[in-house]
């Protein structure tokens, strides 16, 4: 059985500390977003806090963060994350987690 991951995609123009904390963020807002959405989404969750709790974080370019908002639906499939200390530009995005994943997510680079 393949377990799940929620993958966190961080800007690599962001600085170690405001990364870390888009880490986090992202983290208790992807699961706090995606519990809720719907019923579907919430046992997905639930499996995904009870048989996994996997996060894959990686570090990207712009590009690449462009490109990942083409996999799915804003709110329902990923949530973008906004920093206020840095004018509320985008540093990251966090996606349901789910057991297969596009190529493309595979390829990024983890966050070092």
């Amino acid at each position: 059985m393949n377990k799940s991951s929620m993958y966190i995609l961080i800007k690599d123009s962001v600085s170690t500390g405001h990364a870390v904390l888009a880490a986090a963020h992202a983290s208790l807002s992807g699961y706090l977003t995606f519990r809720d959405y719907d019923l579907v989404s919430k046992v997905n969750i639930d499996e995904w806090v009870n048989t996994s709790f996997r996060k894959v974080i990686c570090k990207v370019t712009e590009s690449e963060f462009n490109e990942a908002k083409d996999y799915g639906v804003v709110g329902i499939d990923y949530r973008v994350m906004t920093e206020s200390s840095l004018g509320n530009a985008e540093v990251a995005i966090v996606f349901k987690p789910r057991s297969n994943w596009e190529p493309f997510f595979k390829k990024l680079p983890l966050y070092k």
